[in-house]
């Protein structure tokens, strides 16, 4: 595939000899030069390969170990280790959110947020981690909606589906505006921030900045045929960030039960919303 060609010959291949050399040089009282013991048995790019292929299918360590010929603690530590330089190679959520910050220009802004100056924001859905041990945690990341133990994480695209802020992971009992209060994206004064009618009260609560969310039916009170008309349009616009979210979760690594250390949840999302936005990048271009 031409993007996956793309990053390795690009962008991996640039950044690997100095990765691994601040990888190595981190250890402290090393008994052993830099370079010496035992070598990786997979290149770089079928490590890479192999970190695809674990995050898109959310495989077991011990089928991945079986297509790649290496024995399940290797496919542990391989996918470990390169993790780090996949994230500095895509251009993760993080890295756009600092140059949104700076811009100052409408032509720049239109570069960020094209067809409109439109900012879409929206937490995706509640997904299952493993029941924790500890009770307080256990108590703490209980959604009584899914009857499960479940985390969430707040997005912010633009009107191509680029992720452009993505906040840390949040426990799923919480409310999207709750996680929205407390973690809000900084947008430029002329882009419209989109929401849903979970957000309702942002317009009270920051006044500085535009939003737009549907007209709420009121009780014994029926929405005027305009209003109608507004919601479907609304509606229509706001679906972007629908899609954006399917994007995500066609990543079985962030639609199943996440296995992983919860520690690990933010990289992993870093690395997946990367990836989207490098292909949506790649395409407009």
């Amino acid at each position: 595939m031409q993007e996956f060609d793309d990053i390795y010959n690009i962008e991996i291949t640039k950044k690997y000899h100095n990765h691994e050399n601040k990888r190595l040089s981190k250890r402290k009282n090393r008994k052993r030069a830099m370079g010496a013991g035992r070598y990786f048995k997979l290149d770089v790019k079928n490590r890479f390969l192999m970190l695809l292929v674990y995050y898109r299918l959310y495989i077991t360590y011990t089928l991945a170990g079986f297509l790649f010929d290496l024995d399940q603690s290797n496919v542990y530590r391989d996918i470990q280790k390169i993790e780090g330089l996949i994230r500095k190679c895509l251009p993760i959520p993080q890295k756009i959110y600092k140059l949104t910050k700076r811009l100052q220009t409408p032509e720049e802004v239109e570069q960020c947020f094209p067809a409109g100056f439109l900012a879409f924001i929206d937490s995706t859905t509640e997904q299952q981690i493993p029941r924790p041990v500890n009770n307080r945690r256990r108590k703490a990341y209980y959604s009584g909606k899914k009857k499960t133990h479940t985390v969430k994480t707040q997005v912010m695209v633009s009107k191509n589906g680029t992720i452009i802020h993505k906040a840390g992971h949040k426990k799923g009992r919480r409310h999207d505006y709750d996680i929205y209060k407390k973690n809000h994206p900084i947008t430029p004064k002329e882009v419209v921030n989109v929401f849903d009618l979970g957000y309702l009260g942002i317009e009270k609560d920051f006044p500085d900045q535009l939003s737009s969310l549907p007209n709420r039916k009121k009780r014994d009170m029926k929405l005027s045929q305009e209003e109608i008309e507004y919601n479907k349009s609304h509606s229509k616009i706001r679906i972007v960030i629908e899609h954006t979210i399917c994007r995500l979760k066609k990543y079985k690594i962030l639609a199943d039960v996440f296995r992983n250390k919860l520690r690990k949840y933010r990289k992993v999302s870093d690395i997946v919303s990367g990836l989207i936005n490098y292909r949506i990048m790649n395409h407009h271009n």
